[in-house]
């Protein structure tokens, strides 16, 4: 009874809701051609889900994933594999074009060497076909407010509760969970100690603590200072200069043939 509870609670919000659509949705070629395996995909999604969790986090983004190329192709998704966590579907794998429409951004970690990044990949690959339990209805039912009443002190803790069974996950938590297994930061805490070098006495140094990985959601990728923010827009030779833009002031037929002469110079 629970588990069929769960399963319509999970349908209901997975749900997109009527006439939500993103201002800036993606290009997909652009987006293709400037991520690269081991990136975070930050996505802001349409559902009833991601409404709450942006209202929860204050946040564009209610998703991440993580981009892993062509590794783990048996799964499904094609050469260009995402794996993310869906409520209904668990940890998946899909392909790059199942963010057509969507507003995304691209977080690369930096300075990590191909065997980290390979590390990271594997961590969340492993984990594929793992399964949200949708017997936790109280788990589930926490996002069936837009804006739940929770003081903003609550709110991450909200998002966390109930995410430490090892056979489910939630998207951030799946990521930051695989970073942490090769020691990279994301937001840890940060305190000042004494310098133990005796060539530096009294020195101070900081000394970075790692949060528990359930507390993760999905903008901390994005104001994390250890992640290189990519615009696909911008990596593609971006120039304002040569963007067509409407004209009130311009008949209908000068403004159409100064578009087609701008599109024609850009071909």
């Amino acid at each position: 009874m629970l588990g069929y509870l769960g399963g319509w609670l999970s349908h209901y919000l997975s749900q997109p809701l009527p006439g939500a659509r993103s201002l800036t949705p993606v290009n997909l070629e652009q987006l293709a051609a400037s991520i690269a395996p081991g990136d975070v995909l930050l996505v802001e999604g349409n559902t009833r889900i991601s409404t709450a969790i942006k209202y929860l986090t204050q946040s564009t983004w209610s998703h991440a994933a993580l981009y892993v190329g062509e590794a783990y192709a048996e799964a499904g998704g094609g050469e260009q594999g995402v794996i993310e966590v869906d409520i209904r579907e668990g940890v998946r794998r899909v392909g790059l074009g199942d963010f057509t429409g969507f507003h995304c951004r691209i977080c690369r970690p930096v300075g990590l060497n191909d065997e980290e990044r390979c590390a990271v990949i594997d961590h969340v690959g492993r984990r594929l076909g793992y399964r949200y339990d949708m017997r936790n209805i109280v788990d589930l039912a926490r996002y069936l407010l837009p804006e739940p009443p929770v003081p903003m002190r609550w709110r991450r803790r909200m998002l966390a509760f109930g995410s430490g069974d090892p056979t489910r996950a939630i998207c951030s938590t799946l990521i930051a969970e695989a970073f942490q297994s090769i020691r990279y930061p994301i937001l840890p805490r940060i305190s000042q100690a004494q310098s133990l070098d005796p060539g530096c006495w009294g020195c101070e140094i900081e000394v970075l603590y790692p949060r528990h990985f359930t507390h993760f959601v999905p903008r901390d990728f994005d104001v994390s200072p250890y992640f290189h923010i990519i615009k696909p827009t911008l990596e593609a030779h971006f120039d304002f200069r040569r963007l067509n833009w409407g004209d009130t002031g311009v008949t209908t037929d000068e403004g159409r043939s100064e578009a087609l002469r701008n599109e024609s110079d850009r071909r």
